[in-house]
Formats: C-alpha cells, structure tokens, sequence
C-alpha cells in the first residue's frame, strides 16, 4: 500500500460569491496538484462564504450534487488526476439546503456529505440538518471519511467512520476565534484516540464581522502534527501519510506488557447511555 500526498488548502472565500470562489478553487487545486497532492481539501463552504443572515440569501449561492460545480471540478480533477474535497451548500430537488462537501474524482463526482451537527451561527442557523449516514469512500485504496467543522465536537462522529474503516478523515471547517482548541488540541485527539489520520482545513479573513483563524492542519494517527499553517495567511500545506499505519488498530510498545487497542478493545455493551 502507497503513501498518498494530501494537501489543505488554506484560502479566504467571498460571500456570495461563487463564481471568485470557483475560481480561486481551481488555481489551488492545480497548485496543489504541482507539488504532489493526490488529495486535495478545501475549507466547509468555500464556494459560497458562511456568514449569510438567511436562507433565501444562501440560496442563490448554492447548487446540486451532482451538479455544474462538479462537472466543472471533475475536469479539473481529471486532468491534474487528482481528488477534491470542496465545502459548498447543497440544494436538493425538494428545495432542502444543506452545508455539504463534495468528493470529486478524476472519474467524476463520488459523493457528497451533509453536515450532521449544526451549531447556531452563520449560515448553519438556516440549513437542514444532514439526513444521511456516516460513509466511507474508497479512492485508489484510500479510504475516506467525510465530517465537517462542529460535527468534530462529537466524537461519535469520528468514531463511526473509523469503525466503517476510514484511514483519514477530512474536516472542512470555518473555525472562528473562539474556536482555537478546536484546531490545537480537539483535532489532534480525535486522530489518536480512534488511530485515525486527519486532514482539519480552516479559511482564513473576515467575513460577517467573525474572524477566521487558519491553523489548518494534516495529523497522523498518532496525534502528531503532520504539517500545520500560519494563523492568518492563506496557503497550502502537504504531508503524507500512510494509510497501512492507520489500519493496524492495536500499538505494541512491549508484547504481553504494554499493549493498547483504542478501537478493537471497546465494550459496546456498556455504551447504552450513548443511544439516548
């Protein structure tokens, strides 16, 4: 099994501003693709901005999955033979919006995902609630889990992709100031305590009077910062990680005396709390 390259790709983002927004994702992505990325993140709602004051405003800066957005980047995806994880808002056939990412590949678009925990702020106030299950994708043997910003705080989130057997997991997210741990410390558990890599890929600028603090971040399963960006500065972080690493579970730091097993040593049966 290959390393793959990952890269985050830090960006500001214009609200309501698709077209500006499309455009700068795909200078990234190219950028990205020239230095090695075989996967590329971007931030939760890059192509709409966050910090809309309602629905109808959000509206007009959403699109279907699949849609022309997609067709768009898939051309990209497959000339640069790349992946692209893109934060954007869905809007389905019935009208329902969703703040949603999209999973495109060089064969075309693979899936979307729909934020599952909304917080009250931006354009999260407005949105339908995710309606789907947790789901793991496989990209070239890769295998990928999708959450986005808040649904980070809930470690159930994480945990479900794992045991559905993610490498890593990519978080788009649109982390203000008072979201600092989230990015230094909260991320990095997550990855350790499910044997996880994660990719945790933030915007930066002013939008709506929130101020967007960066530290993006690419973590390996140990907790371990990988590569990790400035504050305020847009920019483009790579590192890689080895998918076989996240897949043996079980560390042996001394056979028979000093073992641990994050995830295969659970007791499910003592978790009924848990599905209330």
């Amino acid at each position: 099994m290959t390393e793959w390259t990952i890269a985050a790709v830090q960006m500001d983002c214009q609200l309501a501003d698709m077209e500006t927004n499309l455009a700068a994702v795909r200078d990234h992505l190219q950028t990205a693709a020239a230095q090695g990325a075989r996967l590329v993140v971007f931030p939760e709602c890059a192509l709409s901005g966050y910090g809309f004051a309602s629905r109808a405003d959000a509206l007009a800066s959403s699109d279907s999955l699949p849609g022309p957005t997609t067709e768009v980047l898939t051309a990209d995806c497959a000339r640069l033979d790349v992946y692209a994880v893109i934060g954007m808002l869905e809007r389905d056939a019935s009208g329902r919006l969703f703040n949603a990412s999209a999973l495109v590949g060089p064969k075309g678009f693979i899936a979307g995902y729909r934020k599952v925990h909304l917080p009250c702020i931006g354009i999260d106030r407005f949105v339908d609630r995710g309606d789907r299950p947790f789901a793991v994708h496989e990209i070239d043997g890769l295998r990928l889990g999708l959450n986005i910003c808040f649904d980070m705080s809930f470690p159930e989130s994480a945990r479900a992709l794992t045991l559905l057997g993610a490498d890593v997991i990519a978080l788009p997210t649109n982390w203000a100031t008072p979201s600092v741990k989230m990015a230094e410390l909260v991320c990095r558990v997550r990855a350790l305590e499910n044997h996880v890599h994660f990719v945790c890929v933030n915007r930066v600028g002013e939008e709506s009077g929130f101020h967007y603090i960066g530290k993006s971040s690419i973590i390996n399963c140990a907790g371990d910062f990988l590569a990790q960006a400035d504050h305020d500065r847009e920019t483009i972080i790579t590192a890689k990680i080895d998918p076989a690493v996240a897949r043996q579970k079980k560390i042996i730091f001394c056979a028979g005396e000093y073992e641990i097993d994050r995830v295969g040593w659970r007791r499910p049966e003592m978790y009924g709390p848990l599905m209330t």
